[in-house]
């Protein structure tokens, strides 16, 4: 973890070398001798890690080291910005511009002043490289190994694994969790839920930590005779900590009516909310999860907000407290989850594991014998599964030996499993587990702003070979190949949240601690806070209170996280976030996605603007002034949780040339400041109309991009200019006037990579050659395309196609075809057929690989198709959402 740290300041050295030469003078060589004795530093790293575990002392030598690459990163961001004019040296707020970039040899450097931060930074070069000496010889007492030349290669090992286990994102529809045993608890829970009963009624599922429980409610939640008879579903996690008012607002944001506006949900008391919700469900037959509930409580707080009108509405409980599962004041069904039985858990271990030991009689013995330890809980197999995931034969031994020393009851201790899960992790995934338990408990993590935030603390390191967000989705394939993270939901075929088993969350929040990695003030929680709160470099804060606002005293902070208001004031809001930024000047992550800054904003704008080493800015903002973003120049992601369209971007943030991920809804006059961003990957959402207005010959490595609205005197969207985007994998385009063409997809022949298409608008044709226009397109959507050719025999030969959406008023034919052998790779498809579509043929041998459909006939539809595309499972309308997923 630290490794990455000191990476990234031995970087910082290097750049800082290059970029300010002429400025260093007398200093440069100290510099240049400081770099040099960091980077051998990291050589012993490695070994330190892994044995500061067991060892206060070196423990609190790695924190040392780390704590001296935090130093050295902070005063080179303070002397470039000193240096070059940019920052006032008593408010700390940017100067008067007399341009956007301001030259090095301009007038605006004074020599006194020069001369002063060169003394400066001497003396602080000075003082790193003494504490260096003094971390070195310590080192030596502590018989650390130096793996200067084992740890280059075992780094390029690790990175070579994880790129080789690199997947294509998997689009498989399955219609039921993919559950190995508990088949007869699922039969008999369902029967319950599909009784004919009239009145609603809970069915509680109870056991252990670790033994399945929301598993087996998914399953149950995702059985098609259910989501057949629950017009209305809802799912809701409640832990330990929760308020009522947050419940409700989750649970009325799952039901997802279709009538429902959701903006004003926040601003409603708890009583206004059930009724509301109570409203919302008269009339209904719906299902609500309420999963992982702790006590009795719960259900009875949240009871009266949902009607019991005589429809066959039904309740399904999780949780560990059999008196929680069986002291409700209404009919309850409560069932005791058994473990899995003997064949089942070794089923379930060959599936979490390569299964290449089957053939090896020795390895299946010391398979058996492990498993059997087990004791049929399944979160123990499958991360006994993942801890033996790729490991070689000779490993499993080491495996068995170390756990046979924690036997507890002839059983494997799940803790001690846990622990060597996390121990056996390879070196630079350590720290990204750790960042998990940031989120709150049963949180949706999502992935992608994971990777964001991962990226922004320096987890991930730039690679030639492959870029950093790339890489993070490999750290995420194999957290989940060692089962330390599970599924969560899924969008347009792929999986964008993932979720931590409690006990693995609390596993990695007492690493965390243990590690100074990070700290968690919750109000519900934590009710005796300590005066001063300890100085992690991290900081979640669950609900901000007045009580933590006195004690705050981390002024050294790296990362913070807002996921609630407690007991402060909406009118003092502002005042108290300002002064928390005041506070936390290091910061590099600053995440409060809960605020909404239209309050008061000039008071917290000023103080954000001076957060100079901030790499991740998340927050409502509905305008952005030159101001806030003049000094933020390393900033990496920016993201506006709210989506208003009308959020103004200032020319500033053509000095922001550090920004990969640009997310929000945004106008402005985009030509003055684009081309300088030539490092952006991520730009969502711009309007069509400034779009057009745009140079993109300088956007090389934007990947992602999402359009939106409408032309002005314009009648046909021309994609000539995406044609200059030759890294665009994502493209979505959404036209909201009829009467606007787009014109022909032949200028995407020059985005080969391009992976995701979506157009919501009128197409002229499709082109003869698609299959060879779009050869690595993996999901396509086509809405209100207006066609006149069935689409279908052009579409069957793309060759990876694996997710089809053709929406509403894509095709006004009477027929379509589809031929044997084509959408050979489709596996999801979810067709709008209009009136006018009478008949589909389909061949024998087309889509053989489906697995699940969605077919919704507009008005007196009634298409003609074959029995066995009928008899497939439809998976849920989300997953063919096509707006991106908000990152909060």
């Amino acid at each position: 973890m630290v490794d990455a740290v000191v990476s990234f300041a031995v970087d910082r050295l290097r750049d800082f070398l290059i970029k300010e030469a002429n400025f260093l003078g007398g200093v440069e060589k100290e510099v240049k001798r400081l770099k040099e004795e960091l980077g051998s530093m990291q050589n012993l790293l490695k070994d330190a890690e892994e044995k500061q575990y067991g060892d206060s002392d070196i423990h609190k030598w790695v924190s040392n080291i780390r704590e001296l690459a935090y130093d050295i990163e902070d005063i080179l961001d303070v002397f470039h910005l000193k240096v070059h004019g940019e920052v006032d040296d008593d408010s700390g707020m940017p100067k008067p511009k007399s341009g956007c970039f301001p030259c090095v040899c301009s007038s605006i450097f004074d020599k006194g002043k020069e001369k002063v931060d060169l003394y400066n930074i001497g003396k602080h070069i000075k003082d790193f490289r003494q504490r260096f000496n003094d971390l070195s010889s310590k080192s030596q007492a502590f018989q650390l190994k130096d793996s200067e030349n084992s740890a280059g290669e075992g780094s390029s090992k690790t990175t070579g694994k994880l790129r080789e286990l690199r997947r294509s994102v998997s689009y498989a529809f399955e219609e039921n969790v993919n559950v190995v045993g508990f088949v007869d608890d699922a039969q008999t829970l369902l029967a319950k839920l599909l009784d004919d009963d009239p009145q609603r009624f809970i069915v509680s599922i109870y056991g252990m930590g670790g033994l399945g429980k929301t598993t087996v409610a998914g399953k149950l939640y995702h059985h098609s005779a259910v989501k057949s008879k629950f017009k209305k579903r809802a799912w809701v996690a409640v832990s330990q900590n929760y308020t009522t008012q947050d419940l409700l607002i989750r649970i009325f944001k799952s039901f997802e009516f279709p009538d429902g506006n959701n903006e004003d949900l926040e601003k409603m008391c708890k009583d206004d909310l059930g009724r509301r919700l109570y409203k919302s469900l008269q009339g209904h037959s719906y299902l609500l999860v309420i999963d992982d509930v702790w006590d009795k409580e719960a259900w009875r707080i949240l009871k009266a907000a949902f009607p019991d009108n005589g429809n066959g509405s039904r309740v399904i409980m999780t949780t560990r407290n059999e008196e929680v599962a069986t002291s409700s004041d209404e009919r309850t069904h409560s069932h005791r989850l058994r473990p899995l039985r003997e064949e089942e858990s070794w089923q379930l271990f060959c599936k979490k594991t390569s299964q290449n030991f089957i053939a090896d009689e020795e390895l299946k013995k010391l398979g058996r014998e492990m498993v059997q330890k087990c004791n049929g809980l399944p979160l123990a197999i499958v991360v006994l599964g993942g801890i033996l995931f790729n490991k070689k034969p000779q490993e499993w031994h080491g495996v068995r030996n170390h756990l046979w020393r924690h036997l507890k009851a002839d059983s494997i201790e799940i803790n001690s499993l846990l622990a060597l899960s996390f121990d056996s992790l390879p070196h630079q995934l350590k720290p990204c587990f750790l960042y998990l338990c940031l989120f709150p408990e049963d949180s949706e993590i999502i992935i992608e702003k994971l990777i964001y935030l991962w990226v922004a603390e320096g987890f991930i390191s730039e690679n030639e070979d492959c870029i950093m967000e790339e890489l993070g989705k490999d750290y995420i394939n194999e957290l989940n190949n060692r089962s330390l993270i599970q599924v969560g939901k899924r969008y347009w075929g792929r999986t964008i949240t993932c979720r931590v088993h409690d006990l693995l969350r609390d596993l990695a929040i007492d690493m965390a601690k243990n590690f100074n990695f990070l700290y968690i003030y919750d109000e519900i929680k934590d009710s005796n806070l300590s005066s001063v709160v300890p100085p992690y470099p991290r900081q979640a804060i669950y609900y901000l209170t007045k009580r933590f606002l006195l004690y705050q005293s981390n002024p050294r902070s790296r990362s913070l996280f807002l996921f609630g208001f407690g007991d402060v004031e909406l009118a003092t809001r502002a005042q108290q976030l300002a002064t928390m930024c005041r506070t936390f000047r290091y910061l590099r992550v600053l995440d409060i996605g809960v605020y909404n800054s239209r309050e008061h904003p000039q008071i917290f704008d000023k103080e954000i603007a001076k957060l100079i080493h901030l790499k991740y800015l998340g927050w409502n903002k509905n305008h952005i002034d030159g101001s806030l973003i003049y000094n933020l120049q390393r900033l990496q992601t920016l993201v506006i949780y709210e989506n208003i369209g009308e959020g103004k971007i200032p020319t500033e943030i053509s000095r922001l040339q550090e920004l990969r991920h640009l997310i929000g809804g945004f106008n402005g006059d985009w030509r003055l400041w684009i081309d300088n961003l030539t490092k952006l990957q991520t730009l969502r959402q711009v309007s069509l109309c400034i779009w057009a207005q745009i140079k993109t010959e300088k956007l090389v490595n934007l990947r992602e991009l999402w359009l939106v609205g409408t032309l002005f005197d314009k009648a046909v969207f021309c994609f000539d200019s995406i044609a200059n985007l030759k890294s665009l994998r994502i493209l979505s385009v959404d036209q909201k006037l009829d009467e606007i063409y787009f014109s022909s997809l032949q200028s995407l022949r020059d985005c080969p990579h391009l992976m995701d298409l979506r157009l919501n608008g009128k197409l002229e044709k499709l082109p003869e050659d698609i299959h060879q226009l779009l050869p690595n397109l993996e999901c396509l959507s086509l809405e209100r395309s207006n066609l006149e050719d069935d689409p279908m025999p052009l579409l069957e030969k793309l060759p990876k196609l694996t997710v089809l959406k053709l929406g509403g008023g894509f095709y006004k034919g009477k027929k379509m075809m589809s031929s044997a052998n084509g959408f050979m790779w489709l596996e999801i498809l979810l067709l709008v057929v209009a009136e006018e579509t009478e008949e589909w043929q389909v061949e024998d041998g087309a889509f053989p690989r489906l697995k699940g459909q969605r077919i919704l006939q507009s008005g007196n539809s009634n298409l003609n198709y074959p029995e066995r595309l009928r008899s497939l499972p439809s998976p849920d309308l989300e997953e063919f959402v096509l707006y991106p997923v908000p990152l909060h």
